[in-house]
C-alpha cells in the first residue's frame, strides 16, 4: 500500500503539472459515475493528507482517491492511448493537443521497490493522467473533506514536510493507549501517512520494541520518532524504495545502496540485522506484517 511519502508526491507532481487549468474527465469504463459534474472545470489544488489525495474542482467538488492496496497512477503525454484495461477514470487539460515531438511514451510509476525516484517526465511536461484500481475514487462536498481531517491524526508531510503537522494529539493518544507502539504508528487517526515500511524501520532506527504498549514509551523517544520521519518520508518522496539504512550500516557502505540494503527489517525475515548479525523476526500482528529485530530492538514478541 503506498504511503504518505508516495500521497504527497503524487500531489506535488500533479499540482505542477495542473493546477489552475481547465481539465478534462472522463471514465471510459463508467466505473466513476460523477466524471460529467468535473469535466471542463478547472483544477483548482491537489490536496495531499496521510494516505489521501483531493482534487478540488470548486465548491462542493473534491474528487477524493484513495490508493489503498492495488491503486496507481499512470502518466504520460499526449497523445491519449487508448483506453485499456479497469481504468476508473482519466485526466488531461482542456486543448490538449497530440505532440508531435514527444520523445517519451506513457510512463508507469512502478511499486516502491522498482522505482528509483527518477522520471524521464517532468511534472510540466505530462499531459494526461489515468488511474487504476483504488480503493476509493469518488465525487466529496467539502464537508465531507473536513470530516476527513478530523478524524485523520497529524501528518509528518504536511506543510510541506518542513515541520510536519503538530505532533501533540498524536503524543496524547500514545501516552494513554495499551495497544502497542507498532499498532498505533498504524493507526491513521493516531499518526496519517505512516504505514507498515515506515513503521517497522522507524521503530528500528530508534531501537525500540514494537510491543511496548504506547503508554510505555518515553515522551523523549516519540518526539525522536517523530523528528526522524519527516526527512525519511520526505526522501521518500523522491526516492520510492524508501530509504531508511545509514551508510555506515550497510554492507556497501559508499554510493547509492542496493536493492536489498535499503530497508533494516523490513520483509527482511530470517536475514541477518545489518547492525548486530540476528535473524530478523516477523510476526502477524492487527492484520500487518510486523518485522524486528530481538536484539537491536531489546526484546521479542513473548
Amino acid at each position: 500500500m503506498p504511503e504518505g511519502n508516495e500521497i504527497h508526491r503524487w500531489a506535488e507532481r500533479h499540482t505542477r503539472a495542473f493546477v489552475g487549468r481547465k481539465m478534462h474527465v472522463d471514465s471510459p469504463t463508467g466505473r466513476f459515475a460523477d466524471a460529467d459534474a468535473l469535466d471542463g472545470r478547472k483544477l483548482e489544488e491537489v490536496r495531499a493528507k496521510g494516505k489521501h489525495l483531493g482534487y478540488v474542482f470548486g465548491k462542493d467538488r473534491v474528487l477524493h482517491v484513495h490508493l489503498g492496496r492495488y491503486g496507481d497512477w499512470t502518466e504520460g503525454q499526449m497523445p491519449l492511448p487508448e483506453p485499456k484495461g479497469a481504468l476508473r477514470l482519466r485526466m488531461w487539460p482542456v486543448g490538449a493537443k497530440a505532440r508531435t515531438d514527444a520523445a517519451k511514451a506513457s510512463v508507469r510509476h512502478g511499486w516502491y521497490s522498482e522505482d528509483d525516484g527518477s522520471n524521464p517526465v517532468a511534472p510540466e511536461d505530462v499531459d494526461w493522467l489515468e488511474l487504476r484500481g483504488p480503493s476509493d475514487c469518488s465525487l466529496w462536498s467539502d464537508a465531507k473533506w473536513a470530516e476527513l481531517l478530523k478524524r485523520l491524526g497529524p501528518d509528518p508531510l504536511s506543510n510541506d514536510g518542513v515541520e510536519g503537522d503538530d505532533p501533540a494529539p498524536a503524543f496524547a493518544e500514545i501516552a494513554k493507549s495499551k495497544m502497542t507502539i507498532a499498532q498505533l504508528l498504524m493507526e491513521q487517526d493516531v499518526i496519517a501517512g505512516i504505514g507498515n515500511i515506515y513503521r517497522a524501520e522507524l521503530l528500528y532506527r530508534a531501537r525500540m520494541s514494537p510491543f511496548l504498549e504506547g503508554r510505555e514509551v518515553p515522551p523523549a523517544a516519540l518526539k525522536a520518532m517523530w523528528k526522524d520521519a519527516i526527512p525519511l518520508m520526505k526522501a521518500g518522496m523522491v526516492d520510492r524504495r524508501i530509504v531508511t539504512t545509514r551508510s555506515k550500516d550497510r554492507p556497501h557502505s559508499t554510493g547509492k545502496p542496493l536493492k536489498e540494503e535499503v530497508h533494516y527489517v523490513y520483509r527482511r525475515a530470517g536475514k541477518p540485522c545489518w547492525v548486530c548479525g540476528t535473524k530478523i523476526l516477523k510476526k502477524d500482528l492487527a492484520g500487518r506484517t510486523l518485522y524486528w529485530c530481538p536484539v537491536c530492538q531489546g526484546t521479542d514478541a513473548s
